[in-house]
């Protein structure tokens, strides 16, 4: 029922210098499960410890959810599946860093830099990201890679509920197969191998 609960039995029997260590241990692990079975996720969300359903994102926690994108007739390609950090909201919706849009190594190294912005190292409840639009554009160097990842999504193109990620476990849902691409076949420049990996 656990979705992680193989790679936490075989981290008990590992021994980690530091933090950075444990992060990439974990980050190898997730990349090697072949195929995550998005529909269970969103059905059984309660089941795996990984995943809780809530009323709506917040700044600085990782979230997921079903997107139908507005503008999908005039877009290459998007991620049906976001997994984002939110970053700033409006009326109608939020900005957010959807990390699939950026492939695995470069997902992780920006996430290493996102780590430094955490308003503590409990990765409980209480642990969130520092971030809005305006530091992660003043410091574009420091977190190489984020303009890739920026998206704007509408309440009302959200199809599902949102799916709260602990943050113990990021990590581990960066670094899952769970982006769905969906590729506009009648868009000009549309091509499968214009989505990021």
């Amino acid at each position: 029922m656990y979705l992680f609960q193989d790679i936490n039995k075989m981290a008990k029997s590992q021994i980690f210098s530091n933090e950075r260590e444990a992060r990439e241990w974990y980050r190898r692990m997730a990349m090697d499960i072949g195929k995550v079975d998005r529909t269970k996720i969103m059905d059984t969300a309660g089941a795996f410890k990984i995943f809780q359903k809530i009323e709506g994102p917040a700044v600085g926690k990782m979230f997921m959810f079903v997107y139908d994108a507005k503008h999908k007739a005039t877009l290459p390609f998007w991620d049906a599946f976001p997994l984002i950090f939110p970053i700033d909201f409006y009326h109608d919706g939020f900005l957010g860093l959807n990390l699939h849009y950026l492939p695995p190594m470069a997902r992780a190294r920006l996430m290493d830099a996102l780590y430094t912005t955490s308003t503590n190292q409990n990765f409980d409840k209480s642990t969130k990201l520092n971030i809005s639009y305006k530091i992660l554009r003043e410091s574009a160097i420091r977190f190489s890679g984020f303009q890739e990842c920026v998206h704007r999504y509408l309440y009302d193109h959200v199809k599902s509920s949102f799916h709260y990620v602990n943050p113990a476990d990021w990590d581990k849902a960066l670094m899952l197969p769970m982006q769905r691409w969906v590729v506009n076949p009648i868009h000009k420049y549309s091509s499968k191998s214009q989505v990021p990996y």
